[in-house]
């Protein structure tokens, strides 16, 4: 029996949305508390042998590792997703994201079993990795193609809202450790945050079991459309949009994780200032950011994709040396006042139309692959190093931030351009039709830019 949501009924759409951002705060709050940890814990309980900044810079590393397999994770569930359905494989990527940071709050430290523990470490980072790599493309389209042709940016920026809540509940489930002390934070009460994750778990399997395949897909099995070898078709179709569309990804990216993972290393290691001062800026911007995505999705409905994520990218750009001039002032509000311009109006900015933008490049039947390919690929070049390339720089230049933000301008460069050579993906015909409904590639120089 088939069963599906009309993408003309807002209850069903609001659905579906709820169960792909309850899935997204999952993935997304254990990939940051990973984050989180490795600049404020790991470098003690998993590399103790090194200084502090070099211990961070190590741990840094297996944070890396983690992006590194995410194209694994896109390839693997793109794959599937596109033969057998978007449905299932989130509930599998579901289990793997949160199994995997279960086991890191049980996991012995470097005092316990020697070399064996950043071993396991790693292991468990990749297998983070591997699962979020498959989930953020499902959870997108899952939205995106049960949702009505003029409002795809709103409702596919609903799952983007899983970053910044799962920010916030992972800073929240620091913060909750941290009330235990510096000392007790170190030693055990860091692995509450990652044993908690399986109640998450618990609740995000129950949510999307009850949600059926979007009507997109269904449409491509009935017509037996189905892409034999995705991952081959979106290269071999798509080369120049796809490699156009990494590049805008790359200041998003970065930025993201220079403002969340980097500058906890910076305020506390370099600036010496308690952890809380900037967990509690980051706090302040995730939920900003709750607000500020869902309404640069709908924005980008009315204007176009493009000219929204290029006001992301000038804002990261422009802001990149005054943010670091406020946080090096060491005020409190000063810093709050730089993270909240740098992840919340920057960032939260492009995450805004970014799903449906990435969407609506490429046809239903390879849409999974295509997708996962753009965002998993185009993050290892920028947001994966990101913390560790800029903790050197900080490293090799004294403790000077100028040149992590010339850092952040290349990439919002890089980004800029990359935008101004990919199509608009909203242009609208009079029947409402945008590019990805037409089962064709799409031509670069002929749609747009």
């Amino acid at each position: 029996m088939r069963h599906s949501l009309s993408p003309d009924k807002p209850a069903s759409i609001r659905q579906v949305a709820t169960a792909s951002v309850i899935g997204a705060v999952i993935e997304w709050y254990d990939f940051f508390l990973y984050a989180t940890m490795a600049a404020l814990v790991f470098n003690a309980e998993f590399f103790p042998s090194f200084d502090p900044l070099t211990g961070t810079l190590v741990a840094f590393g297996t944070f890396a590792a983690g992006f590194v397999t995410r194209p694994i994770g896109g390839l693997i569930f793109g794959h599937y997703g596109d033969r057998l359905g978007r449905k299932k494989m989130l509930v599998i990527t579901m289990m793997i994201m949160g199994g995997a940071t279960f086991a890191m709050g049980l996991l012995p430290n470097y005092a316990a079993i020697g070399i064996w523990a950043p071993i396991l470490l790693l292991f468990l980072r990749m297998l983070q990795g591997i699962g979020l790599g498959g989930e953020w493309g499902g959870a997108a389209i899952l939205t995106f193609e049960h949702a009505p042709k003029h409002r795809r940016g709103l409702f596919s920026s609903w799952p983007q809202t899983g970053v910044p809540i799962g920010l916030l509940l992972s800073t929240l489930a620091v913060n909750g450790a941290s009330a235990f002390g510096d000392d007790a934070l170190v030693s055990w009460s860091w692995r509450l945050p990652f044993l908690f994750s399986i109640v998450l778990v618990a609740v995000g399997f129950f949510v999307r079991l009850r949600v059926p395949e979007p009507p997109a897909f269904e449409q491509v099995v009935e017509s037996g459309q189905r892409a034999k070898v995705p991952f081959v078709e979106v290269f071999r179709t798509y080369p120049k949009l796809t490699a156009l569309a990494m590049g805008t990804r790359f200041c998003e990216s970065l930025v993201f994780n220079i403002y969340n993972a980097f500058i906890l290393t910076y305020t506390t290691v370099v600036l010496g200032l308690p952890e809380q001062v900037a967990l509690n800026g980051l706090l302040i911007a995730a939920v900003l950011g709750v607000v500020i995505i869902p309404v640069t999705g709908r924005i980008s409905d009315r204007i176009g994709r493009r000219p929204v994520l290029a006001i992301g990218a000038l804002i990261s750009g422009a802001s990149a040396f005054p943010v670091f001039a406020m946080i090096d002032t060491m005020n409190t509000p000063l810093i709050w006042g730089g993270i909240i311009i740098g992840w919340a109006l920057g960032a939260c900015t492009m995450f805004g139309p970014e799903a449906a933008f990435f969407a609506e490049l490429y046809p239903a039947r390879i849409r999974y692959t295509g997708m996962s390919i753009v965002y998993q690929l185009g993050v290892l070049p920028s947001g994966a190093i990101a913390p560790a390339v800029a903790t050197a720089m900080v490293d090799r230049s004294g403790g000077d931030s100028w040149p992590v933000a010339t850092y952040v301008v290349v990439f919002a460069v890089i980004a800029l351009v990359a935008l101004a050579f990919t199509p608009e993906t909203t242009l609208l015909n009079r029947d409402g039709e945008s590019t990805a409904d037409q089962d064709a590639p799409v031509d670069p120089e002929t749609t747009g830019g």
